[in-house]
């Protein structure tokens, strides 16, 4: 696998936890853990992109590299995109954006999104998904589920229960056995290229309707690969309940207990 970029998206802002990219487990700010975790992938850079110079401050006060972009960008795709140009990365570049607020995510699904998306020179994104086991998972509308060609290239992301069994699977669970339903994982590998056509483009119908953004791409005849995940996805932080949990694993890891 040749080198690629990851990029740490980490803003300040967050309606449920105001500065939880510094936010401290186990001794050191989230997103150092954030950038360990990047660190042990084959990734051959990596850059916080940050929106307040508190948090560029702290990534290099542990040796990182950090830039501060735009505090007003829609998205984190267009976040993105501004590092990219920054950075004046090559149209061929692979950029894999890993959230600030997962301290607990694998290199290997690092690795895996980007040699994805590799393998597929006529995609533009990669990304990941896991195997829906349940119905109520299923029926969740905060859960996105996502279908996928026999090449493996998405067709669909919703929030509804996609695909839909019209001999009411309510009453036949045992079809959540099969990897017909599929969790998508936010987990992202893009071209360069393809973030600098992004941020050019209007927000799309079904965007907006579902509320999410990688329909844009969808809509404007991109292809976007969806690989299995080779390992489980940890839930990253979201609420105070989400760091507590964090930093209870964490330390685990130091006393060498099991997760």
């Amino acid at each position: 696998m040749t080198g690629f970029v990851v990029v740490i998206p980490a803003r300040y802002g967050s309606s449920r936890l105001p500065g939880k990219p510094l936010m401290e487990i186990a001794g050191q700010p989230m997103v150092a853990h954030v950038w360990q975790r990047a660190s042990e992938s084959a990734a051959s850079r990596i850059v916080v992109a940050t929106d307040d110079v508190r948090i560029l401050e702290a990534v290099e006060a542990f040796g990182g590299e950090a830039i501060l972009t735009r505090a007003d960008h829609p998205s984190g795709t267009d976040r993105l995109a501004e590092v990219a140009r920054h950075l004046n990365l090559d149209g061929d570049t692979v950029v894999v954006n890993v959230q600030g607020d997962e301290p607990l995510l694998p290199a290997t699904l690092i690795d895996q999104v980007a040699m994805r998306l590799e393998e597929d020179p006529d995609a533009s994104i990669a990304t990941l998904a896991e195997p829906i086991g349940d119905v109520d998972t299923l029926f969740n509308p905060n859960v996105v589920k996502v279908v996928r060609d026999v090449r493996g290239r998405a067709l669909y992301f919703s929030r509804a229960p996609i695909p839909w069994d019209r001999d009411a699977f309510r009453a036949r669970p045992e079809l959540l056995d099969t990897d017909a339903w599929l969790r998508h994982v936010g987990l992202y590998a893009y071209r360069a290229s393809f973030l600098a056509d992004y941020i050019d483009w209007p927000p799309s119908p079904l965007e907006q309707l579902e509320q999410l953004e990688q329909l844009r791409a969808l809509h404007h005849g991109h292809r976007i690969q969806v690989a299995l995940s080779a390992e489980p996805h940890p839930a990253g932080v979201d609420t105070e309940e989400d760091l507590v949990r964090v930093r209870q694993i964490i330390d685990s890891y130091a006393t060498g207990e099991k997760r």
